[in-house]
């Protein structure tokens, strides 16, 4: 195994609408389904369907969507070996609408991702020093992403922090224990106290992020594409230019997409690349996970896309 996600497993009940409701108001919807999400479940299935050996760790509830998120799991080629039934709670669930342009609400209830906890960290430590990065999240307690990265950072593993949903700002201490940090421009203005909305504030925020002890930050800009700061440069990549239908887990390809480049061994301004390309292909179908680009399209999407080098 070379990639492990510590994180959050969702069922998502989903709704298109023509438009997102306003408060108060009933709109008649025009289709739902039902899908695995949650934004760890979500980063592992894009980092596995781009080749990557992926290992997820978890929990979902003892209700009748464990068994449909495990089955669904493991059809896009997951070790879930170390996803427990947890058998105090339900599973997460996510309740989305999506409006015709592809922008959505989502309202999250936990549920098991709630009881994440040290048995999870103790299975954890077993794999991790086979994996070459954790992917952490914010949809299970933060007492426990900081408990993994700090075992990550013990055994030499990179560590790979997408701060959302956003929570406001971090505790300090986490901050060395990341080696990339992944905010949205919305993520990053809460962890900085300003707001970002251009490559300008996007790099102000990245600074002051790296003040903090992260190593390299990554302000996901959306339909506009990515800025990336290191130790030693700051870069921008523009978002490819696609039909967008759903962005319900745009961020969460972008964050497998970087973690699959960087297992393959490219450079960051590659796995930026990637990020982007995995996050674009994703916002042209409706889903979360099934929603992630496999390689064969991937592969076709850069070779049409870009030069060889980034590929």
């Amino acid at each position: 195994m070379s990639l492990i996600v510590f994180g959050s497993i969702n069922i998502d009940l989903a709704a298109k609408t023509p438009r997102l409701p306003q408060p108060g108001e009933t709109i008649i919807g025009s289709n739902f389904f039902t899908a695995g999400g949650g934004k760890g479940a979500n980063q592992a299935v894009a980092a596995s369907r781009l080749g990557t050996s992926t290992h997820l760790i978890g929990r979902v509830g003892n209700d009748k969507f464990a068994e449909e998120l495990l089955t669904s799991l493991q059809s896009y080629g997951l070790n879930t070996e170390n996803v427990l039934i947890d058998k105090s709670t339900h599973s997460g669930v996510a309740i989305i609408a999506v409006d015709d342009s592809g922008q959505n609400n989502i309202i999250v209830i936990p549920g098991a991702n709630n009881n994440v906890g040290d048995a999870d960290i103790e299975r954890l430590k077993k794999v991790l020093s086979e994996a070459t990065s954790l992917l952490l999240q914010l949809e299970i307690p933060l007492k426990f992403v900081q408990k993994a990265a700090k075992v990550a950072r013990e055994l030499g593993v990179r560590v790979i922090l997408d701060p959302a949903p956003a929570a406001g700002d971090l505790p300090i201490d986490l901050y060395p224990l990341i080696d990339i940090i992944t905010p949205n421009e919305v993520e990053a203005g809460q962890l900085v106290g300003f707001g970002v909305n251009d490559t300008e504030t996007a790099i102000r925020a990245a600074k002051q992020l790296q003040q903090r002890g992260v190593e390299n930050v990554i302000v996901k800009l959306g339909d506009r594409g990515a800025v990336a700061v290191t130790a030693d440069e700051s870069f921008f990549v523009p978002a490819f230019a696609v039909r967008a239908i759903d962005t319900v887990a745009a961020g969460d390809a972008f964050n497998g997409g970087l973690a699959a480049a960087l297992d393959g061994g490219r450079s960051l301004s590659e796995a930026v690349v990637w990020g982007c390309a995995a996050g674009a292909l994703c916002a042209t179908k409706v889903g979360a996970q099934v929603a992630m680009p496999d390689r064969t399209t991937f592969d076709k999407f850069l070779q049409h896309n870009l030069a060889a080098e980034f590929r």
